[in-house]
């Protein structure tokens, strides 16, 4: 335990009193959080717009500027994984498991619904309700991962920094950040990763609940969640202990193999050429509209404003809060890559595969929805196994979507006990088992204690509010990134200059 940094002791004190407040009073304190939350959402939803926007366009512009060139560690280093390790790696720890609660549900959501601005159950809903999809869980998501994990993965591997977020920040604060304001930082960090872990856990287990009780007619509730938390916190626990050239590679791979497997029985089993057919037109769709989408606060619609709060904001505000876990875990298995090479990656293989998920999940869902099957009435997590219900091989799809969730499950907890662990050692590239094994059980026993008092609602609540201080945090991270980058160019020209200088009088 002499490796567990101060950073520890103010995070878990700090969950502690949230946990406190949520199980004790869970009405009250999911009222108060829903409360602030609508007052982020509404006061700061085009604050949240520009920032993600922004983002993307400097993603972009580290693609094509001289700064891609530059390697995430030494000049000679190499990637530690292969692009596919690498890609399921992203994809696993990113959003997995939200695109199998989410890749029917959503899509239904907007076409049953009325959207940002179409009539439900039409074509035109149709193509909406795809389009947001896309947008919500796509290249602005991916770009704000990516500068987070690039920023990581810069300081730690080329400037041999400690891997914590306070140590992107030394261009702008100096040894500041090894005192108070960089402890702060952390420790906001290690609050926002524990409880979106725990809310996701949460979620996956209501939703492998759902599919047992559909598939096997498993009883419903907090019994049967408290059996499947507990097997899969041995299991996520026993993978921590191998680290990452086994565990989580091994896991993400199979994610990846599950994933495939799943989409390919459902593009052959569904309606396979209007798949295509909308997969391609709703890309289309997607970039046409993009730049339309990036700024729209509908500030004269009222409804219209009130559903971007709901979707577009919540999503972004959503996806910020995930940043800390998800951006350092990506930044830490990518050493060796180019700035290039991995924000072209990062960029394009997680939101092509999202796209043509929700283009897969979501145009079989539609087709059933308009037949009858009544998916838009069902809660999310149910609404994959109802569309199941409606094709071939019910039991088959049903199966490999309850062990996908189950993989995907254990493959973010044992991501974020890592990247837990390394938050609270100091930045250790290998932190300790006994440190793993203690987040293992505090996000585990968070998400049972919430779920028994019903009070998931409150934690969700309580990421978005942590997301507006962390994009703060973001904004001042990119500042001290080019200022790095501009340092070392600078030092570059001086040592070619002096090289030039040598040579001349040789």
């Amino acid at each position: 335990m002499k490796k567990i940094s101060t950073t520890f002791y103010y995070a878990i004190g700090l969950v502690g009193i949230a946990v406190f407040l949520g199980v004790i009073a869970p009405d009250t304190f999911e009222t108060v959080t829903g409360k602030m939350t609508s007052f982020v959402t509404s006061r700061f939803g085009w604050y949240y717009m520009l920032l993600m926007t922004v983002i993307l366009v400097i993603s972009i512009f580290l693609i094509f500027s001289p700064y891609g060139k530059i390697r995430l560690g030494n000049d000679q280093d190499r990637p530690q994984f292969s692009t596919t390790t690498w890609i399921a790696m992203l994809f696993s720890a990113g959003m997995g498991i939200g695109l199998v609660f989410y890749g029917a549900a959503e899509p239904i959501s907007h076409y049953a619904v009325k959207t940002a601005s179409e009539t439900p159950y039409t074509a035109a809903a149709f193509k909406e309700a795809l389009r947001q999809s896309f947008f919500h869980w796509g290249l602005h998501v991916w770009a704000m991962y990516g500068i987070v994990a690039l920023i990581l993965a810069y300081f730690q591997f080329r400037k041999g920094e400690a891997g914590l977020i306070s140590a992107t920040l030394k261009p702008i604060f100096g040894s500041k950040v090894n005192g108070p304001i960089g402890t702060a930082i952390d420790v906001l960090a290690i609050f926002a990763t524990v409880f979106g872990v725990a809310t996701s856990l949460g979620f996956g287990a209501v939703q492998i609940n759902a599919g047992l009780n559909y598939l096997f007619g498993v009883s419903l509730g907090i019994q049967a969640q408290f059996i499947i938390i507990a097997v899969v916190t041995f299991l996520f626990i026993l993978s921590a202990k191998t680290g990452l050239q086994k565990g989580i590679k091994y896991l993400s791979n199979t994610n990846l193999i599950l994933a495939v497997a799943l989409l390919g029985f459902v593009l052959i089993l569904g309606p396979t050429l209007l798949i295509f057919n909308v997969f391609t037109d709703s890309v289309g769709g997607y970039f046409t509209h993009l730049i339309e989408m990036s700024f729209q606060t509908a500030p004269f619609n009222s409804d219209k404003r009130e559903w971007v709060d709901m979707w577009t904001i919540f999503y972004w505000a959503w996806w910020i809060a995930w940043a800390p876990f998800v951006s350092m875990f990506i930044a830490r298995v990518s050493k060796g890559r180019t700035i290039r090479e991995f924000m072209v990656g990062v960029l394009t293989a997680p939101t092509l595969l999202s796209m043509f998920w929700f283009s897969t999940f979501g145009t079989t869902a539609v087709q059933a929805e308009d037949a009858g099957a009544g998916l838009a009435e069902a809660p999310s997590e149910l609404v994959i196994f109802k569309m199941f219900g409606t094709m071939p091989g019910t039991t088959i799809l049903s199966i490999v979507a309850v062990l996908l969730i189950a993989s995907f499950f254990i493959t973010s907890a044992d991501s974020a006990t890592f990247v837990l662990g390394m938050q609270s050692t100091g930045g250790s590239l290998t932190p300790p088992d006994n440190v793993k094994l203690i987040w293992g059980i505090v996000q585990s026993s968070i998400a049972l204690l919430l779920l028994f008092v019903g009070g998931l609602g409150a934690l969700q609540n309580t990421i978005i509010i942590a997301a507006l201080p962390f994009s703060f945090i973001i904004l001042l991270m990119i500042v001290s990134f080019f200022k790095a980058l501009r340092a070392e160019g600078q030092a570059e020209v001086k040592e070619r200059k002096a090289l030039r200088k040598k040579l001349k009088e040789l």
